[in-house]
Formats: structure tokens, sequence, C-alpha cells
């Protein structure tokens, strides 16, 4: 019998040890309770806690990844997408975490989730697309300041997946589509501007200098000889043959 009550007391003994002494880890808090009442935060290495008196309760100060499910929104411009984020967060005060809220896991989850609906909901589909950074800082500041009050900093978020319906994606392509059809033609309007130009400066200079538009004609004809095998007909500027037709002229008047 008293060996039996005496490894009894030893197993007893052991637990209550085991119970007292705690270790945690340098990234570890312990939150402890005194008859139910918040006493101290304690941690990292040995610590000490009283049986049936003090509880102590674990608290992981370390970065926590969570990946946000995906979630159902409607844009500003009433484009139904699904859009799923990553949060970046951690616990800066144990003592919040675990007496301002019951699940401080759960409740930033929900609460990111919420969030993500609301804020991508007050934007069109192309700001959701293009402005993803700014929507990042949006969603981070919204979500950091509601959970302060619970002892959490949210560090990032990050939008990873805006998965759009094949209908608007084929939308979204003859818009593309339409756009580089815009720009081209803009830019061909551009250069018929600057060809315009120049030909009018060019013949602003031909006008000032009539003895440039002979010379002009012959380069016209050298290119013409070079770029071409084929026999040319082209007519005889009056300019050149003025000065025979004169002369011609002035012989048949002597001979008369």
């Amino acid at each position: 019998m008293m060996p039996v009550f005496a490894t009894g007391l030893l197993i007893l003994l052991i637990a209550l040890l085991a119970y007292t002494f705690r270790i945690l880890r340098e990234y570890e808090r312990g939150v402890i309770f005194m008859l139910g009442r918040f006493w101290k935060v304690k941690g990292p290495g040995l610590i000490i806690v009283i049986p049936l008196i003090q509880q102590m309760v674990r608290v992981d100060l370390r970065t926590i990844v969570m990946d946000v499910p995906s979630q159902d929104v409607i844009s500003r411009d009433n484009v139904s997408v699904k859009v799923n984020a990553v949060i970046y967060f951690r616990v800066i005060d144990a003592q919040r975490a675990i007496i301002q809220v019951e699940n401080y896991y759960e409740a930033t989850s929900q609460l990111a989730q919420t969030t993500l609906r609301s804020v991508l909901g007050q934007h069109e589909l192309d700001d959701m697309l293009a402005e993803r950074e700014k929507l990042n800082n949006d969603i981070q500041a919204l979500l950091d300041a509601q959970t302060d009050a619970w002892g959490i900093k949210v560090a990032n978020v990050e939008i990873k997946h805006v998965d759009i319906d094949e209908s608007m994606i084929r939308a979204i392509a003859r818009q593309a589509e339409a756009e580089r059809s815009r720009r081209a033609k803009v830019i061909h309007a551009e250069g018929e501007l600057q060809a315009s130009e120049k030909l009018v400066q060019a013949a602003e200079v031909l006008e000032r200098w009539p003895g440039s538009y002979q010379l002009r004609y012959m380069q016209t004809l050298t290119d013409i000889a070079v770029d071409n095998n084929s026999t040319i007909v082209f007519p005889l500027p009056i300019d050149l043959i003025k000065p025979l037709l004169t002369a011609m002229e002035n012989a048949a008047r002597n001979k008369s």
C-alpha cells in the first residue's frame, strides 16, 4: 500500500514541478493571471507559475502569415470579381491580445475579409488591376488602425489574385485592342502633321530661291534614273527652254 501511495505522490510532485517551472522561448511571452486577474507578462526564459493560484497563457510574437480566402467583390463599375490576399501581422502587446479579444487570429482573419471587400468595392476594375500597390496600402492602414486595440500590428497586405469572369476578359481584350488602334491613329496623325509642317517650310525656302526649283527637279530626275530602268517621259520645264525660244524668235524677226 505504501509503495503505491509513494509512487502516486511522486507523480503528483513531478506534475506540480512541471506546472510550476515553465520555459519560454525568445519569441514567446507568458500572460500570467492570479486568481483570475491579470498580473503580469513574463518571459522569455525560465519562469515560475504558482499552481492553483496562477495560470499562464502563451503568446507567440513572431510574424504570422495569413492567407485571406477568395472574396466575392463587386467593383464600383458593377463588375463581379474574386480577390484573395495575404496578410503579415504580429502581436506587439501580449496582454491586450489575450484580454481584449477572445481569439486574435480568428478576429484578424474575419476583419481582413470584410475590409478587403469594403475597400475594393469602392474602386473600379481598372484600379484593382493597375493600382494594386495603393490598394494594398489602404487595406493595411485600415486593418492596422482597427487591430491596434488588440495589440496587433499589421505590417503588410498583398493582393495576390484578381479573378475575372471569362466574358469580362474578352471585353477587356477588345478595349485594349481599341486603345492600341486609337494610339496608332494618333501617332499617324501626329506624323502627318509634322510632315506637313516640314513641307510648308520647304515650300517657303523654295519660294525665296526660285533657282532651287531647278536643282530639286534635277535631283528628282537623278533619283528616278537610279531607281528605275524603264524609259521615262517627262515634261521639260519652260524655264529651261525659254531662252532658246526667245533666240529663235529674234532670229526670225531679223530675217524678216
